[in-house]
């Protein structure tokens, strides 16, 4: 009987161990989607801006350039 009860002392502390670490993953996962949002906001922020840059720029060899092919 001894012998259940250590093997289930066992189970217990791994199950303990397993929920600590589960939480710590948890709140690792929950930071880096904080700072998934955060670089969006700033790619989208930084998108917009290199869109309006391109567009005031005289001569815009995106819109003027023909194909090569021509």
């Amino acid at each position: 009987m001894q012998e259940i009860e250590q093997r289930l002392e066992q189970l217990e502390i791994k199950a303990s161990y397993q929920e600590d670490l589960v939480q710590e993953l948890n709140r690792i996962v929950g930071a880096q989607q904080q700072k998934i949002d955060q670089l969006e906001v700033v790619l989208n922020s930084l998108v917009r801006r290199l869109a309006e840059l391109s567009e005031s720029v005289p001569g815009n060899p995106e819109v003027d350039e023909k194909p090569p092919h021509y």
